[in-house]
């Protein structure tokens, strides 16, 4: 178990397996599990273990997978053909689906969610661009009841995490896991 995504998720393993605090902020609530992003394919093989390690420790698992939530908000959008043909249009229309998308994943979030249980977020990379990552993290975290996981392929120091190749980062005071836990 040498490779970086093992080392991650006996990191995981590790926290998740721990008994939880009951008193805690949404920030104390979040866990970012950060990876380098030459491992999002290998991640996504991989995440079933995530899962089975957080069942295991007695956690039931919602998994709410991001990645093609642009594309699917894009597909009904009414004037979708003149966005592609003119696409500095669209730029104007990216906080409606920041905003949409958090609303649709507290909705989901809120009919099947459990205070033990873990809400674990995948593809947080495909919003690059198009929504804020820490805006959407910090608004889904106070829905989550039980404890969040944001699976983020990026780089964490100093409490700053940095999506993708990001020239900025965002200062965030969940727990981060990385292969170096």
């Amino acid at each position: 178990m040498s490779d970086r995504l093992s080392k991650l998720l006996t990191s995981f393993d590790s926290h998740i397996s721990i008994p939880w605090p009951v008193a805690v902020s949404a920030d104390e609530r979040t866990i970012f599990v950060v990876y380098n992003k030459e491992d999002e394919l290998k991640l996504r093989t991989r995440i079933g273990e995530f899962e089975a390690s957080t069942i295991k420790s007695g956690h039931p698992w919602l998994e709410l997978d991001l990645t093609h939530s642009f594309e699917k908000w894009m597909a009904d959008q009414e004037y979708k053909e003149g966005y592609f043909a003119d696409p500095e249009y669209l730029a104007s229309l990216y906080e409606d689906f920041s905003d949409e998308l958090i609303e649709n994943l507290s909705e989901r979030i809120n009919q099947s969610q459990d205070e033990n249980g873990v809400v674990a977020l995948l593809g947080c990379g495909a919003l690059f661009g198009f929504a804020s990552v820490s805006g959407l993290v910090e608004k889904v975290a106070k829905q989550v009841k039980g404890r969040l996981v944001v699976f983020f392929p990026g780089e964490y120091q100093k409490n700053n995490f940095k999506l993708l190749d990001a020239k900025d980062g965002w200062g965030y005071h969940a727990t981060a896991i990385t292969a170096m836990s």
